[in-house]
């Protein structure tokens, strides 16, 4: 590789934990789109989550053109040191090949892979990898195994990471809009007429929480993994405690209080700064009276909020804040949010209010 470029993260996702799904000969599609663009390119496979041994028969890439179909003519062969299929060991992560594959910027790809074994699409029985309209049995919100996509770049593009939850990974929006606040911050980032280019890497998982396992491992975790280990990585910013408040599973052991979720950031600060990455503290958005989970909105799980919100402004462990709440609460009735922003259930953002949410970061942090 030549000195001047290194891998940086395109696109990331953590993947969902396959509970309950079974695949075997099928064809899973998944479809993505790029922050930053490239001429080379490799993918990322996960078995994170599982307990067995995964067995890809068949993995391919091309440029997405609409629903299940890609460009004719764009997809191209992935291979695993040379060879087309592949096991991942449980637990582990699997590489493609470097693969000569431009794209511009924001573009939209689809990743196939087939699972002899074992939206985004889920085809009837078989191998569809290679196909321009690929037949669809199933579709899903869930992304499945593919973790990553990475480009080749010069030495100066950074890598911004999204740590955070349902907020973050915005699976209460619109499908195939794009309107995540990863998404609208990594469109302002390519607007701009100077500053370094920079990828934006969105691991959202949706119920996660800083201190509890529950929907995958925990944030403190996962941080290693899903954050640290990322190709290109230099910013970070981190938006989770919401479900750590909430403790929408009513586990008495796991009711937390702000000094708990202060220390769980602290140590994110730490482990970020060490590696030399910048770190950015995202303030907890208001949802009192949420219809998602009737009752988990307290006045004493509000007063831990502001207290969390309080610290992150002032207590100096990030480099910088990202002031969220600010960006979406409602002036006349702080700890609810601006019903324009609101989705409707007084918890998840709509697509303009995820907007908003991108709209808040300073991009001035990143030259």
């Amino acid at each position: 590789m030549p000195s001047d470029l290194h891998w940086v993260g395109t696109w990331t996702t953590a993947p969902a934990p396959a509970e309950g799904v079974v695949f075997s000969n099928h064809t899973l599609r998944m479809n993505l789109r790029a922050s930053i663009g490239g001429d080379t390119l490799r993918v990322r496979l996960s078995n994170a989550h599982g307990g067995r041994k995964l067995l890809i028969g068949a993995a391919r890439i091309g440029l997405r053109d609409a629903g299940p179909c890609i460009v004719p003519g764009s997809d191209r062969q992935l291979t695993f040191g040379g060879a087309e299929a592949a096991t991942i060991a449980a637990g582990s992560l699997l590489i493609s090949d470097p693969v000569s594959f431009p794209f511009p910027p924001l573009a939209d790809l689809a990743v196939s892979v087939y699972l002899p074994g074992q939206t985004n699409y889920v085809s009837p029985p078989g191998d569809f990898t290679a196909e321009v309209a690929m037949p669809v049995g199933k579709l899903t919100d869930d992304w499945y195994f593919v973790c990553g996509v990475d480009v080749l770049a010069s030495r100066e593009t950074g890598g911004i990471v999204a740590l955070g939850d349902s907020l973050t990974d915005a699976n209460i929006s619109t499908i195939d809009a794009f309107c995540r606040w990863p998404d609208q911050l990594s469109r302002r980032l390519r607007a701009r007429s100077t500053g370094r280019p920079m990828s934006v890497m969105n691991q959202g998982l949706g119920g996660n929480r800083i201190l509890h396992d529950i929907r995958g491992d925990s944030g403190l975790r996962r941080f290693d993994r899903d954050v640290l280990a990322q190709p290109g990585v230099t910013h970070v910013i981190v938006m989770l405690g919401t479900n750590d408040l909430r403790n929408r599973w009513a586990k008495p052991e796991e009711e937390v209080t702000a000094e708990e979720m202060i220390a769980g950031l602290k140590q994110m600060a730490v482990r970020a700064n060490t590696r030399g990455i910048k770190i950015f503290g995202a303030t907890l958005t208001p949802y009192e009276n949420e219809t998602f989970l009737p009752g988990a909105w307290t006045p004493e799980r509000e007063a831990r909020r502001q207290a969390v919100n309080a610290w992150i402004r002032e207590g100096g462990a990030f480099d910088a804040v990202v002031d969220f709440d600010k960006a979406l609460r409602d002036p006349a009735h702080p700890t609810r949010m601006l019903p324009i922003y609101d989705c409707g259930d007084h918890l998840h953002p709509s697509d303009r209010g995820y907007n908003a949410m991108g709209d808040a970061v300073d991009l001035s942090l990143f030259e």
